[in-house]
């Protein structure tokens, strides 16, 4: 009852189904015989289709296939190209019924429907259907649309996909997956498959498509899938990528469908070179079908899997002689034994002899019978379409593949797009796995393109690649991975230099890429015995490096790569910044700073971050010279090379003090450099003469390369470079299961004798002997690195180096370039060295050796010398655990400063000492901190910078200038706390004075009252000595603690004023120089001195203050000998340092106003002006008197007004060590002149503003009045704005005088003039008559004459007003 039911209601089912089948065929049949141009029944037909379970539609699947297929024969038949003969009117009446392109699409949709849901029921069944596709196949391009072809298409991939196995165990459709193995995803896969079908009687399909009568279909579609994507590519932009990449998906479904390597061996050949034109298009191409990303990533998976099926080893095992009887596969002898055991005994042996003699005679009726069918088929006229792969065709064939994917992979595996790359990942795991031996001959470049995948940038490839790459060395026999090794490493460092020095820098990085990998992988103890076994090995191995990282190319490149590689000589150093942000820091802020830097706060005065200065002092760089080499990424790679080497010498317990002898090798450039200076010393040798005769050039280049590899080596032995090896190469995404899974796969006859790449052999197990090999050769390489040969080139044109030895014209500037940039890499090589030995740094005593030259190329004539320097002082500080470089320098300051006091007394053999004074105390900014150790080197200082010094070394006056100036500059610094801290400490000692005081009045209140009886009383107000206290110990302590703070600031404030008197005692007599740096400089320090000497004197008043104070307690308390201690610190007079400087000073500021370069002019007066506020003006009023006429001079001619000099026209006295200075007839520039003109105004303005500075001008009141209001009035555009500030100045001082001046004028010029507000007052033209003349005006006989400042009317009325505004109304009424 059951199963009638069931089968009524299938049969209803059915009925129903077929019920809305059948107008939907009726209709299709109509459309055959009235083709129209849209039909509405198949977007219903292919709804139905959807929307129906397989199972209903499979019993009507011949029904509805019937008319559907109708419709295609029409629609192919309507585009197809037939030649008409004109003859035959029966032929050339017939037109075919055009059935349109919407209508034929609509009818492939249908039937890939269809054909995916329902399965084919025979053979002819499936040839029938093939054979209608094939004719829509090959229509033109022409005059089949693009939707068309590429439905028909999807109805051949449809067919396949649902081609299943039959459920016969024995039917050689079990021997294929069916599935493409490289699939990603749901790439064909669009609809559910089914595993197997049931066997319904007829032949199996898939074993069909194995047979050799199917191989010409086979064929004929393989290159009908080719020739549709070959021929989008070639329609450029015009072609469709989504039919290229439908046709490779569906060759790659019928690759996968035949799935034997009989079948397809025949079309390899073809197939193959198809592919590898397709491959191509990834290098040519980015854009179009042929450059699609996709179509090229379907292309490379199916050619792997074309070549897994055909070439693979067990397909291909008997052809190779790879049978178990063969005792090479046996990798033991208990391996061979166990094959032994499983054989018969005895009786059995006729047996198994038998048995393998049937397998050789069958084999050999095989060839027998290929021949004959070969033979046959060819006195047929028909074509075998299959091939006996014998040994020397797998071997040729082989040969020509490697050649195909020579050409290809390299370039894929440095393709920018990442689907490729992982495409390429895919296909070499799969030919790897399943065409190791066939392929022998690829193996090296597909595991030189893995290696760089092992590297990729996307986490994905990378750790996928390294995955497959250790089970690759993990599964394999380990004479094998040894051999491949040795084979890839010899043939990769033949090729690496030839690829860096080639333009394509993609190949250069992807050949240093597997070189790299290779040496990772293999492990330290496979790196020394391949390139470091032997002295000449190792040699050949670092010239293989210097070829690649050396300065051989410095010169190519395009323009623009050199235009871009040069940086401003301007450039932001850390020290400044440092310095800048520090300096408005008092001392108490500096300690909060250091208080909150230890705690972990953040303290936002600095200018920079902490992070930001890590980040650009990563050490180790690229050497400048590699910027026109190649890129960043390719120096990495060379330099993770170069680190490796020295890793694998301390990672291999049997290199015990190799090191050292290793890096000999590369140290030998440099000791060959030093040796052949000092031949040229010892010659006395020009430089010119020498580095002809030597070829000095390549030499120093060499000894640049060198060094970079030696830093490199030593980094690599960092743990910082360990890190970022871990980092690159530990990467794990397989699990066990997974990866025991892979190994099945993979060549699995062969059992696993060599372990996986354990990381732990390239740890560095820290032991004792492993630190004092590292301390041993650092020492050994930094002894050359700070050999005074090496530092003895000059770095600028015009240096005493080069132009003691003769005329520097011929001296090629290359050549210093050089010299800077081996400077450059050594001294990178000294923070390189520091990060690798970290405090150890210091207790090896590196750090002395290299400190002072650090300090000394912080003000290197090149830039990138300098910012080198100044970033491995950072290093170094960081990593001895200072806050700032200033730190640094201070915890070492006495090393430092007796090397300078040191230096300095042969400045013959150290020319450059005062450059590393003035870069400790500018650039690192610790001149305050050290200030007391600075007295000595100031008196040598000073020796060198008075006239004989300057004699004898005059290219040393500015370096020692600059660095007075900064000791200058830190002690007007130090010298601005000292009267706040004077005068708080006066303070304080007053209040505890005062203390004390009542404290020992009330204890000698108390102590009469005990005593009244015995009349023992005998302490007086005023004068309480005689008193004994219960506390007198704790007043002495107090008074010996106030004696010994007073005693210690007056210390302090005598060594700030001894060194500032020294300052200006040096810079003083450079005022008169005729050179511009020497006079600017001198002028700052005279200025910063000034102020520094009126700060101390305003402490020294507090500290007498206090002194005072304290002497008058200790005298009441009758506590002498603290009088003694008090009194020894006043040894030296100290009191009045300030005006006797003055005194001395102020010749010099006459004789530099005089100079003719306005800058000096300008500077000098602005010095002026301050030294005058700061001193008072009284002291100068006399000065000004006598010497003002040099100042005021300079007012008198207008700048657009020219005035012969007589005395210009002089001969100066020129002393006999003193060199003639050609003076310039020109005049100075109008705009220069101006300026100055200003500047002396601003300074009337600023004096006379200041009623501390305005007895300066007192004597000589009336003439610069004169002169003033006399600019003033001529209306110079330049001069109006300070003429104003400088009369509003000078009003301040004596308004009538200035109203005077400009009245005199104004009413004058003016015609309607007011009358007086009373009768009792005279009229203006009474008290003020009309001049007669210009030199009649009371400014006029004031100031004295001028010239070229003539009257503006409109500006005496300007200036009249405002000043009438400003001043003079406010006098009227206050």
């Amino acid at each position: 009852m059951t199963s009638c039911f069931m089968d009524e209601e299938e049969a209803e089912k059915r009925s129903r189904v077929f019920a809305e089948l059948k107008p939907y065929c009726l209709d299709l049949l109509d459309l055959v015989q009235h083709p129209k141009k849209r039909s509405p029944t198949l977007s219903a037909l292919l709804c139905f289709l959807r929307d129906s379970p397989p199972d209903s539609l499979q019993p009507f699947f011949d029904y509805t296939l019937f008319p559907l297929l109708l419709l295609l024969d029409v629609a192919v038949d309507g585009r197809t190209q037939r030649k008409i003969d004109p003859q035959d009117p029966e032929v050339s009446s017939h037109k075919p019924r055009r059935v349109s392109d919407i209508v034929a699409e609509a009818v492939l949709q249908c039937l890939e429907e269809l054909l995916k849901k329902c399965y084919l029921g025979s053979v002819d069944q499936m040839v029938v259907i093939l054979k209608k596709m094939t004719y829509g196949a090959l229509l033109s391009p022409s005059v089949a649309s693009e939707e068309f072809r590429e439905g028909i298409i999807k109805c051949f991939r449809a067919l396949l996909l649902n081609l299943l196995p039959c459920s016969d165990s024995s039917c050689s459709c079990k021997q294929i997956t069916g599935v493409p193995s490289l699939l990603v995803g749901d790439d064909m896969l669009t609809h559910p498959v089914r595993c197997s079908r049931e066997n319904l009687g007829g032949e199996c399909l898939l074993a069909f498509l194995q047979t050799q009568t199917a191989s010409a279909a086979i064929g004929h579609w393989l290159s009908l899938l080719l020739e549709a994507a070959d021929f989008e590519a070639l329609r450029g932009h015009r072609g469709s990528a989504k039919l290229r990449i439908e046709a490779f998906l569906t060759l790659r479904v019928l690759v996968a469908k035949v799935g034997t390597s009989g079948a397809l061996a025949f079309f390899l050949p073809g197939v193959v070179s198809k592919f590898t034109k397709v491959l191509g298009f990834a290098r040519t191409m980015s854009s179009g079908a042929a450059g699609n990303i996709e179509a090229i990533n379907q292309s490379i998976r199916g050619l792997a899997e074309y070549l897994m099926i055909v070439l693979d080893d067990d397909a291909n095992s008997l052809c190779l002689e790879m049978s178990k009887m063969n005792s090479e596969i046996y990798d033991s002898t208990d391996s061979f034994l166990k094959e032994l055991r499983r054989l018969p005994i005895r009786d059995q042996d006729r047996e198994v002899s038998s048995e393998y003699s049937d397998v050789k005679v069958e084999s050999k009726k095989t060839v027998n019978e290929f021949q004959e069918q070969k033979n046959a088929g060819s006195s047929k006229g028909l074509q075998t379409l299959m091939v006996y792969r014998t040994k020397e065709w797998i071997e040729e064939t082989s040969a020509n593949v490697h050649k195909l994917l020579s050409a290809t992979f390299p370039h894929i595996c440095v393709h920018p797009a990442k689907q490729l790359r992982r495409g390429l990942l895919a296909a070499i795991e799969g030919i790897l796995t399943k065409c190791n031996n066939t392929l022998k001959e690829s193996k090296l470049l597909l595991l030189e393109c893995l290696c760089v995948l092992v590297v990729d940038e996307s986490e994905e490839i990378s750790s996928s690649a390294q995955e497959f790459l250790r089970y690759l060395f993990s599964f394999s026999r380990i004479e094998t991975v040894e051999c491949d090794i040795a084979e890839m490493l010899s043939r990769l460092l033949e090729k690496l230099p030839k690829t860096v020095l080639e333009d394509e820098e993609s190949f250069a990085l992807s050949s240093a890429q597997q070189l790299l990998v290779v040496m990772y992988f293999s492990g330290p103890r496979l790196v020394v015995d391949q390139l470091l076994h032997s002295p000449v090995t190792a040699a050949r191995f670092f010239d293989v490096l210097a070829m690649c990282l050396g300065q051989h190319s410095v010169f190519a490149g395009s323009l623009e790569k050199l235009v871009l590689a040069r940086s401003s000589s301007m450039g932001y150093i850390r020290s400044v910044a440092e310095l800048k942000s520090q300096s408005h820091l008092t001392r108490d802020h500096q300690s909060a700073f250091t208080a909150a830097q230890h705690e972990g706060a953040q303290v936002k005065d600095i200018g920079y971050h902490q992070e930001n200065i890590e980040k650009s002092s990563e050490l180790p760089r690229m050497p400048p010279w590699f910027e026109n080499v190649g890129s960043q990424k390719l120096y990495q790679t060379l330099a993770q090379i170069v680190r490796l080497v020295g890793l694998s010498l301390l990672a291999d317990s049997r290199c015990k003090g190799h090191l050292s002898a290793i890096a000999d090798i590369p140290l030998g450039y440099l000791r060959k450099l030093v040796s052949e200076i000092r031949i040229r010393d010892y010659n006395k040798e020009s430089w010119q003469s020498w580095y002809f005769r030597t070829g000095a050039g390549q030499l120093l280049r060499q000894a640049s390369t060198a060094v970079c590899i030696l830093n490199e080596m030593i980094f690599g032995l960092s743990d910082k470079a360990f890190e970022n090896f871990e980092q690159m190469f530990h990467k794990s995404t397989i699990s066990g299961d997974e990866l025991q899974k892979l190994n099945s796969g993979l060549n699995n006859r062969h059992s696993p004798t060599c372990h996986a790449h354990d990381p732990s052999t390239w740890n560095l197990a820290r032991e004792n002997s492993n630190e004092s090999q590292l301390i041993d050769c650092i020492g050994r390489i930094l002894h050359e690195y700070v050999s005074p040969e090496v530092w003895n080139f000059s770095l600028g044109q015009g240096s005493s180096h080069v132009e003691s030895d003769g005329k520097d014209e011929d001296f090629p500037l290359h050549f210093l370039h050089d010299a800077a940039m081996l400077h450059q890499v050594i001294i990178e090589g000294i923070g390189i060295f520091n990060m690798c030995l970290g405090k150890n740094f210091a207790s090896s005593g590196f750090m002395h050796s290299s400190l002072y030259l650090l300090l000394e190329n912080l003000v290197s004539p090149n830039f990138h010398v300098r910012v080198a320097a100044d970033t491995v002082l950072h290093v170094i500080s960081k990593t001895s655990g200072y806050l700032s470089v200033g730190q640094l320098v201070l915890e070492n300051a006495d090393y430092v400063i007796d090397s300078i006091c040191q230096q300095l007394r042969h400045l013959d053999l150290n020319p450059r000492v005062p450059s590393v004074l003035a870069a400790m105390l500018s650039y690192i900014g610790v001149a305050e901190k050290i200030l007391p150790l600075l007295e000595e080197p100031m008196r040598s200082v000073s020796l060198e910078l008075e006239i004989l010094g300057r004699y004898q070394h005059p290219d040393l006056t500015i370096p020692f200038l600059k660095a007075v100036a900064e000791i200058a500059k830190s002690s007007k610094r130090e010298a601005s706390l000292l009267p706040n801290e004077a005068e708080s400490f006066l303070q304080h000692v007053k209040v505890k004075l005062l203390e004390k005081e009542k404290r020992l009045r009330t204890e000698s209140g108390q102590s009469s009252r005990l005593h009244h009886e015995e009349g023992a009383s005998y302490c007086t107000r005023p004068n309480v000595a005689g008193c004994h206290f219960a506390d007198s110990s704790s007043v002495h302590e107090e008074l010996e603690e106030i004696t010994f703070k007073l005693n210690s600031s007056k210390r302090y404030r005598r060594t700030i004023g001894s060194i500032t008197a020294s300052c200006l005692v040096t810079a003083t007599p450079l005022l008169a120089s005729s050179k511009q740096p020497m006079c600017l400089v001198a002028l700052d320090i005279l200025e910063n001195g000034i102020l520094a000497l009126a700060n101390v004197e305003a402490a020294y008043r507090h500290e007498t203050q206090a002194k005072e104070a304290v002497e008058e307690f200790i005298q009441s308390c009758s506590r002498y000998q603290l009088q003694d201690s008090l009194d020894a610190a006043d040894q030296q007079t100290d009191e009045n340092r300030l005006l006797p400087a003055i005194n001395k000073i102020w010749p010099f500021f006459v004789v530099c106003v005089q100079n003719s370069n306005p800058a000096v002019v300008k500077r000098c007066l602005a010095a002026v002006s301050s030294s005058v506020q700061i001193c008072g003006g009284d002291f100068f009023s006399r000065r000004f008197h006598t010497d003002g006429g040099h100042f005021w001079r300079l007012l008198t001619t207008s700048p657009f007004h020219t005035k012969h000099d007589v005395r210009k026209e002089r001969i100066p006295l020129q002393l006999p060590y003193r060199s003639v200075v050609t003076s310039s007839d020109e005049p100075m520039a109008e705009v220069s002149t101006l300026k100055v003109q200003a500047a002396v105004l601003n300074m009337i303005s600023e004096l006379s503003l200041n009623k501390k500075s305005a007895s300066a001008l007192a004597r000589v009141l009336k003439k610069v009045t004169g002169l003033v209001v006399g600019i003033a009035c001529s209306g110079i555009a330049g001069l109006q704005d300070a003429a104003l500030n400088a009369l509003r100045g000078l009003a301040s001082i004596d308004p009538d005088l200035v109203w005077l001046l400009l009245a005199d004028v104004y009413y004058s010029l003016k015609k309607d003039i007011p009358l007086p507000p009373t009768s009792e007052l005279p009229e203006i033209n009474r008290a003020l008559p009309p001049p007669s003349s210009p030199k009649e005006y009371l400014y006029v006989q004031y100031g004295g004459q001028t010239y070229g400042f003539e009257i503006n009317v409109s500006a005496v009325g300007v200036i009249f007003r405002k000043l009438n505004s400003l001043v003079f109304s406010n006098q009227m009424y206050s």
